[in-house]
């Protein structure tokens, strides 16, 4: 009899995911630190693209740090750091409670495409916008927004940055961030369609595995996250790969 593939968790995901995600978050804090700290000249104007490209990048990076912690993947070896590195992620990414997206999050697996998904919209098929705007209306509450709008102002009055510089490398990759996780991690995966899963509701782009990491964090292969929500995105490529080659479900030392 074929044996069942497996992903081994126990040896390796305790670390790096913990790893990761402190990488994700030293990086996204030392770049932004060092971009508003920055004086505007000719170099920086010509490097302002690019730098809004990476911020946008490693902003997207926390929800995906916070999302793996959800599933209690992004330290399995430690609970209690599983879930401190999730919550400081979230709330770096835009003050979001952890335990409260946890909630929403499981909704979205256990009901996914449905009125109770709220990730989902009720008219799916009238474009990207529509559904967008129902998206963020979920998510984001007064209570954010004055938040932000505080930290923007205790940055500028308290510290001295330019609002110029809070803006260009600050709140438009915060922006593009909630787009680029959208789109490419639920608007095209679960868009209903004659490719998309029945059970599951979901699909995933077939992309390279390079593309889908500049993508959106290998997000696109997420009918394999919702089969094998155990599996932490630095390891979706090998679910897609195993689960590609194996008429049986993918097994794993931990399931969540």
């Amino acid at each position: 009899m074929r044996s069942t593939p497996r992903i081994e968790l126990e040896r390796v995901h305790g670390w790096i995911g913990a790893a990761s995600a402190t990488s994700i978050l030293a990086l996204w804090f030392m770049s932004l630190a060092m971009l508003l700290t920055s004086t505007w000249d000719s170099k920086l104007l010509l490097f302002a693209p690019l730098a809004i490209l990476a911020q946008t990048f490693l902003h997207t990076g926390l929800f995906i740090n916070a999302h793996d912690a959800m599933h209690g993947t992004l330290c399995h070896t430690s609970p209690r750091i599983n879930n401190a590195l999730g919550a400081l992620s979230v709330f770096c990414y835009a003050l979001f409670s952890f335990e409260e997206m946890r909630e929403h999050h499981h909704a979205h697996h256990a009901h996914p495409a449905s009125e109770d998904d709220p990730d989902y919209c009720d008219e799916p098929r009238e474009g990207p916008l529509k559904w967008y705007a129902s998206f963020l209306a979920r998510y984001v509450t007064w209570w954010q927004l004055l938040g932000m709008a505080l930290v923007f102002n205790l940055l500028q009055h308290g510290l001295g940055i330019e609002p110029l510089s809070l803006v260009v490398f600050w709140v438009i990759p915060s922006l593009l961030s909630t787009v680029q996780l959208f789109f490419f991690g639920t608007y095209l995966p679960h868009l209903p369609g004659d490719d998309s899963d029945q059970e599951h509701h979901a699909r995933s782009l077939e992309w390279p595995v390079w593309l889908s990491f500049f993508a959106c964090y290998h997000f696109g292969y997420h009918l394999e996250h919702h089969r094998y929500p155990y599996v932490p995105w630095w390891l979706l490529p090998r679910a897609r790969e195993l689960d590609d080659t194996s008429n049986a479900p993918l097994d794993a030392t931990t399931s969540r």
